[in-house]
């Protein structure tokens, strides 16, 4: 299963004619980051994690 950085990066280094989309609940939360972490997995996937807890999209165990 690919995380969102790989999502983000097939989707980002799609060609003009593929028509390859990206789901808004991790599109939303990286757009948000600066252009430099927007490289980073960890910060990715921790960012995309933390807009799906907080839009009550995942629960996390206690």
């Amino acid at each position: 299963m690919k995380d969102a950085f790989d999502q983000r990066q097939e989707w980002a280094n799609k060609s003009l004619d593929d028509d390859h989309t990206i789901n808004v609940a991790i599109w939303r939360p990286i757009v948000r980051l600066p252009e430099v972490d927007r490289q980073d997995r960890e910060k990715v996937n921790a960012a995309v994690a933390k807009h799906k807890e907080e839009s009550g999209q995942i629960v996390r165990a206690s």
